[in-house]
């Protein structure tokens, strides 16, 4: 029994699926942030260029 238990309090398996697992989410959370800027930004230059063919149409 005490083999079983020395054994588990020197597994770090679990301690580096964590880890991996937090690294994972915070790439997710840059992607979605730059994600949405990039978004913003597109969709501030097609208002531009619409609001400019619209206007020159007239």
């Amino acid at each position: 029994m005490q083999k079983i238990a020395c054994r588990f309090a020197w597994d770090e398996s679990g301690a580096t699926a964590i880890e991996y697992g937090l690294i994972a989410a915070l790439i997710a959370l840059a992607i979605i942030t730059g994600a949405g800027a990039v978004g913003n930004s597109l969709n501030g230059i097609f208002t531009t260029v619409g609001t400019t063919v619209n206007s020159s149409g007239s």
